[in-house]
């Protein structure tokens, strides 16, 4: 009698045990993404892959023929679909056109957007967005900003057109910088951005001031300086490979020393008359005057010191092809606010057809410039620069995207310059840019794989913001799409 008890008692355990194992894994306070195909921008494509998303973080990861889970989770099925990290659009401007900006944060996470770095404006604008995305984490694309393009004496962006908003900060002597750019470390900018008519010791001491506060400093490469300088004296990151080629070029110093006389500006014209005047003169002549030995030292020297660059490629080929001209475009203007459909139909209409053979070189070389850095291990990020050029906010991600691709990065390297390596640029490495665990939740869900073809990142079904998951009629509520 005593030997049934034993046994029926270990019969019942196992009854109990078989239970529980049927019932599942139960994950409370939490969600599941059941089986679906994970790429991870460091360790590549993950077939048949489970998430548990708890508040927002990712908690658990596993195979899904691994792990029984209760159906009483609540659970979104990834069959047949991928996951991939959430987007980031690493240069944009929401005070270029100001009438449009509210609209942006929406057409960003729209497109699988989650993060922003905004690359110049006016700080209290600026800031604005970026407060509101962390009031709104859930459902606001995260922003980080430079505040205003720290500029020199003839300052570019000083609001003169519309062309030239004021996105700048004039400062006429290294005093006036100290104090100004002081400001905006009190302030909490995320990273500065020096721009073209800063002189070289306005430069030096921003730079200076960028290292002591532990502050990356992107920008455009001033015209008084040369490209080695700047990378030397700290210029973490490059925009739009901006005046690179006049330190390539076999006429480098004979260029450099016209730039002295006429930075000198004796006739007083504005600092945007000045500046196009010299890439007028110096670009193209750059361009077409190329030294190779000149080509692989700045090349080495900006691979030496991991200066990021973030071309904006779709921004020039947008330019030099005048594709806003093309039908097609069309329907993607649908996605603004009906005012700003109207200008910039009015705009584009009033521009003739006729293409500009230096600027579509210029494309050209840029794209193989792009290559070229590339394969010498200089880290780039993905940009646009919108709304500038007619540029799609959110849309026009994606067209960087291939447009890198056709560079000669691979898909998974692309996907790099929008996930991981802007979380790395910013110090974000362990917490975001990735699909790990204990990593924030800020994914993208996508019918089609982007690494057979990188134009598969437009296939979004579900974006998860800071561990809120909105999929496709959420998203498609944020977009105007007006007739």
């Amino acid at each position: 009698m005593k030997r049934f008890n034993i046994t029926l008692g270990y019969i019942l355990v196992i009854l109990a045990s078989i239970a529980c194992k049927n019932e599942g894994l139960l994950y409370n306070g939490a969600y599941i993404i059941e089986d679906i195909h994970l790429i991870d921008p460091v360790d590549g494509l993950k077939e048949h892959r489970s998430l548990v998303i708890k508040n927002n973080k990712i908690i658990e990861i596993f195979k899904t023929d691994e792990v029984e889970i209760s159906r009483k989770n609540k659970i979104y099925s990834g069959s047949g679909n991928y996951l991939i990290p959430g987007l980031w659009d690493a240069h944009i401007h929401f005070a270029y056109q100001t009438e449009l900006a509210d609209a942006m944060p929406d057409l960003f996470l729209a497109h699988g957007i989650t993060s922003v770095r905004d690359t110049g404006g006016e700080f209290n604008f600026v800031n604005g967005f970026k407060q509101d995305a962390l009031t709104h984490p859930d459902t606001k694309t995260r922003v980080k900003i430079a505040g205003p393009l720290i500029d020199g004496k003839f300052n570019v962006y000083d609001g003169s057109s519309p062309n030239f908003p004021p996105l700048s900060i004039q400062n006429e002597s290294v005093n006036q910088l100290q104090e100004q750019v002081q400001s905006l470390v009190d302030k909490e900018v995320d990273f500065l951005k020096a721009y073209e008519m800063l002189s070289p010791k306005q430069f030096e001491v921003l730079a200076d001031i960028a290292k002591a506060n532990n502050l990356k400093l992107t920008g455009h490469v001033p015209l008084s300086m040369d490209v080695i300088t700047a990378s030397n004296l700290g210029l973490s990151s490059m925009e739009h490979l901006r005046n690179v080629e006049l330190s390539m070029s076999s006429d480098a110093d004979a260029l450099f020393q016209e730039r002295q006389r006429v930075l000198k500006n004796e006739k007083q014209i504005k600092g945007s008359a000045l500046r196009t005047s010299l890439h007028q003169k110096q670009r193209m002549q750059s361009v077409y005057n190329l030294d190779s030995t000149k080509i692989k030292e700045v090349v080495s020297v900006l691979s030496k010191n991991q200066t990021w660059q973030i071309p904006t490629l779709s921004l020039y080929k947008n330019f030099a092809l005048k594709k806003y001209k093309n039908p097609s475009y069309v329907p993607l203007l649908n996605l603004l606010p009906r005012v700003n459909k109207e200008q910039w139909n009015e705009q584009i209409q009033a521009i003739d057809t006729t293409l500009d053979q230096q600027i579509v070189d210029y494309t050209v070389w840029s794209k193989s410039m792009v290559g070229y850095m590339h394969k010498r291990g200089i880290p780039f990020m993905a940009g646009t620069d919108t709304p500038i050029g007619f540029l799609i906010p959110g849309y026009s991600l994606h067209q960087e995207l291939e447009e890198l691709n056709l560079s000669g990065l691979s898909p998974l390297e692309v996907l790099q310059t929008a996930t991981s390596n802007p979380a790395h640029y910013f110090n974000l490495q362990d917490s975001l840019g990735r699909i790990k665990k204990g990593y924030l939740a800020d994914l993208v869900v996508l019918t089609k794989n982007p690494l057979d073809t990188i134009s598969n990142t437009k296939t979004i079904d579900a974006v998860i913001k800071n561990g809120k998951y909105l999929n496709r009629t959420y998203l498609d509520s944020l977009l105007i799409q007006e007739d």
